[in-house]
């Protein structure tokens, strides 16, 4: 069963990185001890994954996610999520289309932060 708490979440993160940048949205979402899984690189954790989102430059694209699914634990602190996500370069009138997984923890005060997020470029058939 699609669990729609977590789902609202994925939502409230798209429509921010839609807004204030994608390297802004997962600043705001990820937790002290997320994980970015990035192509070519090593996992990069915690504050080194903070690290590098501020050296990237997100200015010529807008990212935005269409989340497919949402699962909880039965403990209720614990999901993920996936969908498809856009992405939207500003000099092209083009979309390039991937899918995504977020791992999600419940904070103290009833947010949700990531753990993890990764995504893969291209849709299979």
């Amino acid at each position: 069963m699609v669990h729609l708490e977590l789902m609202e979440a994925d939502k409230s993160f798209s429509i921010l990185s839609e807004q204030k940048g994608m390297k802004n949205a997962i600043i705001e979402y990820l937790d002290s001890n997320g994980v970015l899984l990035r192509a070519n690189y090593l996992p990069i954790v915690g504050a080194n994954a903070i690290d590098f989102l501020i050296q990237q430059d997100d200015s010529g694209y807008k990212l935005s996610l269409n989340p497919q699914h949402a699962e909880v634990a039965a403990s209720g602190d614990l999901g993920y999520t996936y969908g498809i996500y856009a992405l939207r370069p500003n000099s092209i009138d083009t979309v390039i289309y991937g899918s995504y997984t977020n791992v999600w923890k419940k904070q103290i005060d009833g947010k949700w932060k990531l753990l993890l997020n990764s995504g893969n470029e291209g849709i299979g058939k």
